[in-house]
């Protein structure tokens, strides 16, 4: 299966849209590392992961299979950004004590990923896995957006975005695992920050390339009666993550 890029035809806007991932996540990941000597972002998309990475290794590698995304991604002196797949990362053999995955490993072909994470990981070395799940702000908001989800844009979904929803539970994952806390991702946005969020999702994107209409027009319309423009609203991701420790015998 090859990877899939549904990004790279609005990278700047995903750049700017999507939301950071919060500090204790990083955390409980450092919490079980040996050292950390280099680390690797896989499907590093504008960097963010790398760049909050840059600052607690000495050496970071970040890769994507888009070079639009890459020419977005933030710039530090110990990041190397290359393109390459995840599947066949180029990488030498056991050379990294954290391998992170960000939003993204629905799309891979996971079971040549694993194999490529257990030939470059260092032996008890971690692979790191997460993403996050549909906003909440708060009933009747709620409502309409999870209207747009599903029915709007629902149909323009790749099938891969289901083990989202699942939040990766239903995800074979062999590795040595260990349970994390919940984490979430909590932010203050008007409209028109939601607005940009929404268009970021290739849903969207691959709705407007098939219809000619940009359909977070019509919802953000919809809101008006809930919330006053320039107001803004408290927005709650729930994120969730699977930690594995690599083990070469």
């Amino acid at each position: 299966m090859d990877q899939k890029d549904l990004f790279s035809g609005h990278a700047r806007l995903y750049a700017t849209f999507r939301p950071t991932y919060p500090e204790d996540l990083y955390q409980f990941i450092f919490s079980h590392l040996r050292q950390r000597d280099r680390a690797w972002d896989c499907a590093t998309g504008n960097g963010q992961v790398a760049q909050f990475l840059s600052r607690h290794f000495k050496n970071v590698f970040a890769t994507d299979i888009s070079a639009q995304q890459l020419r977005e991604a933030i710039p530090a002196n110990n990041i190397r950004y290359t393109m390459g797949a995840a599947e066949q990362s180029g990488f030498e053999d056991d050379q990294f004590d954290l391998i992170t995955v960000g939003q993204a490993l629905h799309w891979f072909d996971r079971d040549r990923f694993y194999e490529e994470v257990n030939r470059v990981g260092r032996d008890k070395g971690l692979l790191a896995v997460w993403g996050y799940a549909m906003l909440s702000i708060g009933d009747p908001i709620d409502e309409c957006l999870i209207d747009f989800y599903t029915h709007v844009v629902g149909p323009y979904w790749d099938g891969a975005r289901k083990l989202v929803d699942d939040r990766y539970r239903t995800i074979e994952f062999p590795f040595e695992e260990l349970t994390p806390p919940e984490f979430s991702i909590a932010v203050s946005w008007d409209r028109d920050r939601l607005a940009g969020y929404l268009e970021s999702w290739s849903a969207t994107q691959k709705y407007i390339q098939t219809n000619g209409v940009n359909p977070v027009d019509a919802l953000i319309h919809s809101l008006e009666k809930h919330w006053p423009k320039n107001t803004a609203k408290q927005v709650r991701f729930p994120v969730f993550m699977r930690l594995g420790r690599i083990r070469k015998s």
